[in-house]
């Protein structure tokens, strides 16, 4: 029988066994009711229970409880009682529990509880509230209340678990195993003897309380584990003997949700902290099938507390969860052990089978629940059926043209460049690239047309592959400007001075001046010769009577002064130049591109200069002409990103020539001046970026003096000169991309396919 029918036949014999015990109800009480039914509540109870309690608005003064077998359930009625619960049902899932129902007739309410399985229970009313005790998997039997104001009626079930599970000191713990999870969780995992171990776990603020009542612990595994290195919430933990069974306590730190499940002889208790505002993540990393990585669980949170429930019956109650039809193969069979609180619905399914060896896979609303080998089994022979489809399949012929790109390259990329990246064996079905094993393209240059024969299936793949990839390729405009800024200044100062002596009798004394000493000399022998009235008497020339001669070299202007008397001449020459020069060169490459294209532009002179070979050993000298490229170059390779930004690489030069250098006997050789950059940037379009700059400053000052009168002060300056120069130099380098974004026209309407025809104009 199939799960689906399983869970709709209980769900008939609940609401038939519920109808009739209503309809009884009302035909044998009349519609009067003095008390109110107002709220259902559970929590967890001692060895795995439940206690489940109905509060009321009154005193309660009479209760009837019977039990059913098939299914298994407990009843509750309540004479003069109106049922004023705000929902019809309440989930509980914890212990022997499932749920509990309430419904009204003619003044009465029966409450009932539906269970897993047939376990022994205790009533006690205590005022306002009748308390509801049903006992968990562990217990053997009842303990019935014996109230003054409780009426237990009806047969008391007794546990039906497997009774090998329960022999007294069968079990022990054999190790006690701490893990830490790839989100920061922590994992205790206790392993037994053997299976049957009947666990409880509860929390008590910081601590975690796990009591495994039928399983001894021995001596040496009784000792303090320190965790705290882990970086978990859990801190430390705590095994020891308690009352002839086993007490686990986990100290722990910060906030945390904690889970357990038990599966064969092992019991596993996670420890997540608590992400305030984020999704819930999987409390463990591996997934069924080996994949690995965290899961994200948004389903809603629910608290499963199982005792060796069947687990179809686990799947029945997370299908009421999460809303979603569950569909379980005939081979789902067993039983599982575990407690969930505050648990997404999935991350629980997701734990049922993974300690089951389960798998499932989901079709909308669907999921279907099977063992991992007869889900791959049925997913093999799926895919096998549709190999052998493929393999019988009628092939078609398709002419695809191609109107930005080459049919030739997209040829290669769907056969040879793209083997590299095709997984799979061989054999009869293995792919060649993006064809079939029954597939292959060819392409014509002339009308630049792919030619296509494949698998309808195929074609139709590489149709849109190649709709996706013929698209126009924007374009981009790169402007560069190169900007070099030269300063210079030079100023020097310069003297000459002499001091001679001249015997000549009744000379005057002469004053001459000029723009040199040499003019200032003649204007002296002129005006000597004059004065004295007689033949002219020469002075000594000025040159060779120079004391301090510092002069500036091809000077801007110059004043001598030379005085003559009493036989003695003085001579001064200052010289002085100061220059100053500026300069700009903008040059200003511009190129367009297509994307991820690269692109050059240069411009300049090719300067000859001549090479002497030979010449060596009597030979003689050949002389011959080389060229040297001074060049204005941009060479670029632009890329345009998704968000509209371009990456360059660029490259780019800038030459110019200097001077010539003079080599004897062999000519002229030029001197060039190179500025060079390459480098990579990202800038958006339109955007204008410095991508270089070189800055160059030169000063340099001389001072040519007298040694000691150089020094003097004031008349220091007639015996020395002084230069000065001072240049500076910029190089700045912008670079700006704009892109030309292309419209693509209409998509091309390729012909019908044909059928294993030849082309129309290969035709007879």
């Amino acid at each position: 029988m199939s799960a689906i029918n399983v869970i709709r036949r209980m769900n008939r014999s609940r609401a038939a066994a519920l109808g009739l015990g209503v309809w009884l109800l009302s035909s044998a009480f009349p519609a009067f009711a003095s008390n109110v039914l107002q709220q259902v509540s559970h929590a967890p109870g001692a060895k795995g229970g439940v206690e489940i309690t109905l509060q009321f608005a009154d005193p309660i003064a009479d209760a009837q409880v019977f039990t059913t077998d098939n299914p298994p359930r407990i009843a509750i009625d309540l004479p003069d009682t109106h049922n004023g619960m705000a929902g019809r049902k309440v989930a509980i899932g914890n212990g022997s529990a499932s749920a509990v129902s309430a419904a009204e007739a003619n003044g009465r309410t029966r409450v009932v509880v539906d269970l897993f399985r047939p376990a022994a229970y205790e009533s006690r009313i205590e005022g306002n509230r009748l308390v509801l005790s049903v006992a968990g998997s562990g217990a053997v039997a009842p303990v019935v209340a014996t109230s003054a104001k409780t009426s237990v009626k009806g047969p008391i079930l007794a546990n039906t678990m497997d009774p090998s599970r329960r022999v007294a000191g069968a079990l022990s713990v054999s190790n006690i195993d701490f893990r830490r999870g790839t989100n920061g969780s922590g994992k205790i995992v206790m392993r037994f003897t053997g299976e049957g171990a009947s666990a409880d776990m509860r929390n008590e603020g910081t601590r975690i309380v796990v009591d495994v009542n039928n399983a001894a612990i021995a001596a040496n595994l009784s000792k303090h584990m320190d965790v705290s290195d882990f970086a978990t919430p859990v801190q430390s933990i705590d095994p020891r003997e308690q009352a002839g069974g086993t007490r686990l306590v986990i100290n722990t730190n910060g906030a945390y949700d904690s889970s357990a499940y038990q599966t064969g002889n092992e019991y596993v208790v996670e420890i997540t902290p608590k992400r305030v505002g984020a999704d819930r993540m999987s409390t463990d990393s591996s997934r069924i099938g080996g994949t690995l990585g965290k899961v994200a669980y948004k389903g809603k949170p629910a608290t499963f507390n199982f005792q060796d429930v069947p687990v179809r019956t686990v799947l029945q109650l997370i299908a009421e969860e999460s809303n979603l039809n569950i569909v379980a193969a005939d081979t789902v069979s067993g039983n599982v052990t575990l407690r969930l609180i505050n648990v997404p619905w999935d991350q629980a399914l997701d734990i049922v089978l993974r300690a089951k060896g389960l798998d499932k896979r989901q079709d909308g609303g669907v999921i279907w629940v099977a063992p991992q080998k007869e889900l791959a089994d049925y997913e093999q022979a799926k895919e096998d059926a549709r190999i052998a489809i493929d393999m019988r399949a009628e092939t078609i012929t398709e002419y695809i043209p191609v109107n930005y790109g080459s049919a030739e390259d997209i040829a290669k990329l769907l056969t040879d460049e793209s083997k590299s990246n095709t997984s799979g064996g061989g054999g009869a079905n293995a792919q060649r690239g993006f064809l079939s094993s029954r597939g292959s393209v060819s392409f014509d240059r002339r009308s630049n047309t792919l030619l296509l024969i494949d698998l309808p299936r195929k074609v139709a793949e590489i149709k849109q592959l190649v709709s996706m990839l013929d698209r126009p390729v924007d374009q981009v405009l790169i402007e560069a400007r190169i900007v070099i800024a030269d300063e210079e200044f030079a100023r020097d100062l310069g003297v000459r001075l002499g001091l001679t002596g001249v015997n000549q009798d009744g000379h005057n004394g002469v004053i001459s001046y000029g723009g040199t000493l040499t003019d200032a000399a003649g204007n002296a022998d002129k005006a000597s010769t004059c004065l004295s009235g007689g033949a002219c008497v020469p002075l000594i020339h000025t040159i060779n009577a120079l004391n301090v001669n510092l002069p500036v070299n091809n000077p801007a202007g110059s004043l001598a002064l030379s005085i003559i008397n009493g036989g003695h001449v003085l001579d001064l020459e200052m010289s002085a130049m100061q220059s100053e020069g500026k300069g700009d060169v903008i040059s200003n490459p511009r190129v367009i591109t297509s994307n991820q294209k690269e692109a050059l532009i240069s411009q300049g002179d090719e300067i000859g200069y001549v090479t002497i070979t030979g010449g060596a050993g009597g030979a003689a000298a050949t002389p011959s002409v080389q060229f040297k490229d001074v060049l204005l170059q941009l060479k670029v390779t632009p890329t345009i990103t998704n968000d509209n930004r371009v990456y360059m690489a660029l490259d780019i030069d800038k030459d110019e020539l200097a001077k010539f250098i003079n080599v004897s006997n062999f000519g002229d050789v030029p001197q060039i001046t190179k500025r060079k950059i390459t480098t990579a940037v990202l800038v958006d379009s339109g955007q204008t970026v410095v991508i270089g700059g070189v800055y160059e400053f030169k000063s340099r000052e001389d001072l040519t003096k007298v040694p000691f009168l150089g020094d003097l002060p004031g008349l220091g300056n007639l015996f020395r000169t002084k230069n000065k120069n001072s240049s500076k130099a910029e190089l700045l380098v912008f670079v700006t991309p704009k892109i030309l974004q292309v419209r693509q026209r209409d998509q091309v309407t390729y012909p019908a396919p044909l059928r294993d025809e030849a082309p129309p104009a290969f035709r007879n």
